[in-house]
């Protein structure tokens, strides 16, 4: 069985990233690896964010390379997973964030 077979389990910071998702344009979860930080974003975000993970090395190019063409590509709401990998997408102006 792989991690996609497994049920979900609620995790206590929902309700807080839920509410906090309303108040800002952007949130920035970080943590210790491999404690369901994707799987609780994704979770969250599955049914009006799309997702993206800067694991993809074609992806990652475009981030580092294009800031501004990235994000033309991915439109908010989006879930950027290890975004860590692109600094350079931390300075852009993030607009139309609802």
């Amino acid at each position: 069985m792989d991690d996609t077979d497994k049920p979900y389990r609620a995790r206590t910071l929902e309700s807080t990233l839920e509410k906090a998702s309303t108040q800002f344009p952007v949130i920035l979860v970080t943590g210790a690896r491999q404690t369901g930080k994707t799987t609780l974003l994704r979770h969250l975000g599955q049914e009006n964010r799309s997702y993206v993970t800067l694991d993809d090395p074609l992806v990652l190019s475009l981030a580092k390379e294009d800031p501004a063409l990235f994000m033309q590509r991915f439109p908010a709401p989006v879930t950027i997973d290890e975004i860590q990998y692109a600094p350079e997408l931390l300075p852009y102006k993030w607009k139309n964030f609802k």
